[in-house]
């Protein structure tokens, strides 16, 4: 079915006119004459009557007019979600509790009009995520990106190095401890379920155990973070590593303690990735506010990229 003949019927009806409808769709009368004809032939059936007056629905047309309507309205959203301005903001975070997730919501709070749909592929490492960006499946993404080259199209700015934390129960042998240096840690079981193989976080974790003689332990399944809290509370072993910004929550009653790692500080690197073409208007605004509330990396930091 025609789209245009469609809205040509529903002009129609709305003006009484073939001539009037004409005019505001700015075309010819004969074109709307023809538009109307074709879309009889494809129902089977006569839409109006036309008098001295202009053109009134035949009952057939007054019974295809609300539908026809509702094409019209179906359309104009479809085309609404794609586009730029129009259609809501798609950003990518791996977890909803990690910094970047936490600064998607503050630029909500501070611009609480905007369309955001927050996403979480979670199954899908830096190279999926980008070509998720370049391919227009997502307008953005929090990654850390390895070196070597970008999908073209897709670029990246880094918007957030966030200062990692040892997160232990109240029994851990490391619980008083105001702040610890990385070989602090060596010795101690960090366990990290659900590293994934083949991500960047996995990269990440594996040269961080590398560079500082860590046992990161990432065996078991991961059934959570809940999961992991209630685990890290109740042994005298088990530690893990939150960023410093993460925002998780647990039970008073477990009294886990977050430990600063400094001297050097290992921080994850937060890069923001997303379209370089991409003209949807909330992006541009994202980015400036990710510029304007970024805070500043320490002065020793470590990164895979900046060793010791």
């Amino acid at each position: 079915m025609d789209i245009e003949a469609v809205r040509t019927f529903v002009t129609v009806a709305d003006t009484g006119q073939f001539r009037e409808a004409a005019v505001d769709l700015r075309i010819s009368q004969q074109a709307v004459s023809k538009r109307v004809a074709g879309l009889e032939r494809v129902l089977g059936a006569t839409l109006f009557v036309r008098t001295a007056r202009g053109a009134h629905p035949t009952p057939d047309g007054q019974a295809f007019l609300p539908h026809a309507r509702e094409v019209l309205r179906a359309v104009e959203r479809a085309v609404a979600s794609v586009r730029p301005g129009e259609r809501v903001l798609r950003v990518d975070v791996l977890h909803r509790r990690i910094a970047p997730a936490l600064a998607v919501r503050g630029f909500y709070e501070a611009h609480p009009c905007t369309d955001l749909d927050v996403v979480t592929l979670a199954d899908t490492n830096v190279t999926g995520a980008a070509e998720a960006v370049r391919a227009g499946e997502i307008d953005a993404t929090f990654r850390a990106v390895p070196a070597g080259p970008l999908p073209d199209g897709v670029s990246a700015e880094s918007v957030l190095d966030d200062p990692l934390q040892l997160l232990v129960g109240p029994r851990h042998p490391l619980a008083s401890a105001r702040s610890l240096a990385p070989t602090d840690l060596a010795g101690h079981r960090i366990w990290i379920p659900g590293i994934r193989p083949g991500t960047e976080w996995a990269a990440y974790y594996h040269r961080l155990a590398e560079d500082f003689g860590l046992r990161i332990d990432a065996v078991g399944p991961d059934f959570g973070t809940e999961a992991l809290m209630d685990s890290i509370a109740d042994s005298a072993a088990l530690a893990t590593l939150v960023g410093s910004r993460d925002r998780y929550v647990w039970p008073a009653s477990h009294d886990l303690r977050r430990i600063p790692v400094v001297g050097p500080t290992p921080v994850y690197p937060h890069v923001f990735l997303y379209r370089t073409d991409d003209p949807h208007p909330v992006l541009a605004a994202l980015r400036g506010y990710l510029a304007q509330v970024r805070p500043a990396s320490p002065a020793d930091a470590w990164t895979p990229d900046r060793p010791r």
